[in-house]
């Protein structure tokens, strides 16, 4: 299969160099020229690394599948506890997939923790030797699992870049102790917007491109911006559904709804992907904290990020910039790069910029809502006092706009929540909307209080920040992310 640039029909790689690259030369992100169909019969009872590598070989067919095979296997086993795409109901109606039973308690580990097996391979595919440098911008949870998944291997330099007082403390704390003598962290003095604009101003500099090849090193990505981050996402949809059947609550064939809370657009894309190959999706419904720039999106068909920021209790979907969008308004404009080009200049230019009716008629398997900071705080302990499940601060936007969908459209099909986070790693939030009484605690006893109530014991991944060393302090200012890239790279 071939992978086309968002922004020029010209521009047409294989899925090694979509990984290998992460970002097309013009600017715009690598799409599949053709989804694969599934073949749900037979993919059915299948454990999650023999699903996964299906999926995956459907898409990277210039990777051996054997390969694939192996690199499943190495990632989904032991590193995620048996859990791997795991389904809890909540209550009639409402099911929880936990992604969040990976090294790093969170999401992002179904893609980063397989995403540099990839990497790694692709520049095998490639007969590439050079150097990679990977720049991540992250709100949170994707620093930390790109840190832990390319840590100490050969041949890959890693930079993150995190938004300083735009994290939670646990999430910082994560990022800031990463071992490993190829990895640098940097709190960036603005919000995750200046720092993934920073970064893509680098993938767009010619010049720095020049420079790095003249030193045998490239550019890269371990945000979801890369292909290579979204493809292992798309497993976990038809994984979950499986297990719904299975467990005899939905009948084979019956659509599910999906909410996911979302801010770069990228989980939630996963599964309309899915739904492109057959998966019986019924609504995807798109979850937004105070930064609700999508829905208003979804409802209207103007993209407008001239807006206030808002730093939330859900931080990792603090965004206004959702780069993935660009890959579903290239899809809904019938391919169209030049008209998906001229709708991203608009957004840079202007900061807004509006598709047409019949682009409008390709959100229909979108819906969209939001969840005020209260309304977060009410969905975590009500909740947990009519069932006892504890869900962290992003689950619980998505569980309150699922409600507020079904509530709304009495739409009584199934509903999948996508739990993207441990409520581990935002347990003053958690705790102090369980009770406010919490809040005179510091967060590593709030943690012990945590596992009391909740039942969930303490990931591995939260034990070893109590005493590790921070090793990461830097900061640098908004206004010269792409200097201070520049300056790291000695370019």
């Amino acid at each position: 299969m071939q992978f086309q640039s968002t922004r020029d029909p010209n521009t047409i790689v294989s899925s090694s160099e979509a990984i290998l690259c992460g970002l097309a030369p013009d600017g715009g992100l690598f799409v599949p020229t053709a989804f694969p169909k599934a073949e749900l019969e037979d993919w059915k009872s299948l454990s999650y690394p023999e699903l996964a590598q299906k999926v995956l070989a459907g898409f990277l067919t210039d990777y051996d599948p054997a390969f694939l095979g192996e690199a499943a296997a190495a990632t989904y086993g032991d590193a995620f506890a048996g859990k791997a795409g795991y389904v809890q109901k909540v209550h009639d109606g409402l099911y929880s997939l936990e992604l969040w039973h990976g090294p790093t308690c969170a999401f992002k580990d179904y893609a980063l923790q397989l995403m540099p097996k990839l990497l790694v391979q692709a520049k095998k595919n490639l007969g590439r030797t050079e150097t990679t440098r990977i720049l991540v911008a992250t709100s949170g949870d994707t620093g930390k699992a790109a840190l832990a998944g390319y840590a100490g291997l050969p041949g890959i330099e890693i930079e993150v870049f995190y938004p300083d007082a735009g994290t939670s403390e646990i999430q910082r704390l994560q990022m800031a102790t990463q071992a490993g003598d190829n990895v640098s962290v940097y709190a960036v003095n603005g919000n995750f917007d200046d720092a993934q604009t920073g970064v893509k101003r680098v993938f767009g500099d010619a010049s720095v491109a020049e420079e790095l090849e003249k030193r045998n090193i490239c550019l890269s990505s371990a945000n979801s911006i890369n292909w290579g981050r979204l493809v292992p996402q798309i497993v976990y949809y038809f994984y979950a559904y499986f297990r719904l059947v299975e467990q005899g609550n939905v009948a084979w064939g019956q659509p599910v709804d999906f909410c996911v809370p979302t801010g770069n657009f990228g989980d939630i894309l996963a599964g309309y992907y899915a739904k492109q190959m057959g998966l019986p999706v019924g609504k995807l419904v798109c979850a937004s904290n105070k930064n609700n720039v999508l829905t208003d999106f979804i409802k209207t068909g103007t993209y407008d990020a001239r807006r206030t920021f808002y730093k939330t209790t859900s931080p990792s979907m603090d965004i206004l910039i959702s780069s993935n969008l660009e890959r579903l308004i290239y899809t809904i404009a019938g391919q169209d790069a030049q008209k998906d080009a001229e709708l991203m200049t608009q957004l840079k230019e202007k900061g807004v910029y509006e598709i047409t009716a019949e682009m409008k008629e390709g959100l229909k398997d979108f819906v969209g809502g939001f969840a005020t900071e209260e309304e977060v705080k009410e969905t975590i302990h009500d909740t947990y006092q009519k069932t006892g499940y504890v869900m962290d601060t992003h689950t619980a936007v998505a569980a309150h706009v699922c409600a507020q969908y079904r509530k709304d459209t009495q739409d009584e099909k199934k509903c999948l929540v996508a739990s993207t986070a441990s409520p581990y790693k935002f347990v003053r939030n958690v705790m102090t909307a369980i009770d406010p009484k919490y809040d005179e605690m510091e967060d590593f006893a709030l943690i012990d209080e945590l596992e009391k109530v909740s039942g969930f014991p303490i990931p591995n991944a939260i034990k070893e920040i109590r005493d590790a060393e921070v090793r990461h302090t830097t900061e640098c200012d908004a206004d010269q992310m792409k200097e201070t890239v520049k300056n790291i790279l000695g370019v």
